[in-house]
This record gives structure tokens, sequence and C-alpha cells, in this order.
């Protein structure tokens, strides 16, 4: 994607890399293409390597960090790798997650509520906390993923969308005690997303989020454009109101 945004200079950890096409890949593709060093994390060992493959390929210095971002050792890992390699860390952007649970709440078992809270709040709450060191030492930035589903609960995601308002809660607790020093946290909170998944199992008619609009108001959140910003759920739903 042709962009305006410069983030030359600078090193962003995204996760959720794994898979292409998704979310996570076009966004660390996005970092890439406007001139960052990309650290690639994601639990699927295979998928994150080939995903820096083809940034390599178009010219984006990427490293990859493979496991299970619910364990907190994974964070840690990711942060280190972009130590190691590029010195620094100015941004964050915590894309894993994912609806995994859709039904009533009567029929929604306790392995499932777990599985929602670990991959869409523990994930951001670990790799938050593991990069806040360094982060304090670029003045950088936090960009979370929660949802329109935590302004528009819809039956069916009582699961999802208290996971996705934790995000969000989260965002603006750490937005309010990183302040000080210099780190901003926000988040973005889009409808569905125009990927190849969402589309074959949507169908026909859905309302759709293009994925240019998603990274748009990642990058903005995650440079210096947005340096007064911090604690704010950006809404991005394409007039889906």
């Amino acid at each position: 994607m042709a962009t305006s945004w410069d983030f030359s200079g600078k090193t962003v950890l995204v996760t959720g890399v794994g898979r292409a096409g998704q979310i996570g890949h076009a966004v660390a593709e996005a970092f890439g293409g406007a001139g960052a060093k990309v650290v690639a994390v994601d639990r699927n060992a295979v998928g994150v390597a080939e995903r820096v493959k083809e940034f390599a390929a178009r010219g984006i210095d990427a490293r990859p960090a493979a496991g299970d971002l619910t364990e907190p050792d994974v964070a840690a890992l990711a942060v280190e790798t972009a130590l190691k390699h590029f010195g620094r860390l100015d941004a964050v952007v915590n894309v894993a997650g994912g609806l995994t649970t859709y039904g009533p709440v009567g029929k929604t078992g306790v392995e499932g509520f777990d599985r929602e809270i670990a991959i869409n709040l523990k994930t951001a709450y670990l790799m938050s906390r593991a990069a806040v060191g360094p982060l304090g030492e670029s003045r950088g930035a936090v960009v979370n993923f929660a949802s329109v589903a935590y302004f528009r609960p819809q039956a069916q995601m009582a699961v999802y969308s208290a996971a996705k308002a934790g995000v969000a809660a989260l965002t603006q607790s750490l937005a309010a005690e990183l302040w000080p020093a210099g780190v901003r946290v926000n988040a973005i909170a889009p409808g569905m997303v125009r990927t190849p998944e969402n589309v074959a199992s949507a169908g026909p008619g859905a309302h759709y989020v293009e994925m240019e609009q998603i990274i748009a108001a990642v990058l903005f959140l995650a440079g210096e454009a947005s340096s007064g910003i911090t604690g704010h759920i950006l809404p991005v739903t394409n007039g889906a109101i």
C-alpha cells in the first residue's frame, strides 16, 4: 500500500502476523513500506517466517518472533528480538486476537470464555507490559485492537464483546499510567474488516471496513501526527454508525 507516513529509523513490533491476507500481515507490511524496521510476532512459526521472507523480498528489514503470546516469556522474547536486531522499540501494535466464541451465553463453555479473554485481552496486556521499558526510552506508542463490539455489543457475542471492552479499559488505564513517561496508548475499534476469511464467512451484503482504512488509522495513532492523543478508542467502521 502506498503511504505518506514516514517511520524511517523506527522499529515497530506487530503481533498476529502469521496469516497471509489478514490484518496483522497488512499492518506489518505497511509499516515496513513506510520505512520502519519490523518485528513480526505470531504463534504460527512457519507462517511468520514466511511473512518475513515476503517482507525481505520487498526490501523490508524484518525479524520473526514466534510463540504463544498468552505466555509471558513470548512477549519478552519479542521485545528482546527488537532490541537485539534493531537496538530500539518505537511502537507496539497488538493485532493478535479474534472472535472464536459465538453463541448464547447459556451455551458458551467456560473454556471458550477463557480462550476469548486470553487471545484478545491477555495478549495485549502481556505484550504491553513487556514493552514498557523500551517504549519509555523512545517515547513510543502502543496501538491496541478493540472492536466496534465494545461500542455496540450484540447478541451471541457477549464473550467477545467483554474481551474487547477489556482491551479498551486496558488501553485507557495504561494511557493514564504511561503518559508521564512519554508513552501513548490508543486503540482502534474496527467493524468487520474485508479479509478473505471474513468474506467467506459473512457472505453477500455484509458491511466491510477496508484494509487501507485500518492501516491508515493504525499508522496515524503510532506516529508523530497523533503526538497529543492518548487513551482514545477510535472507531473505524466505514460509515456504519
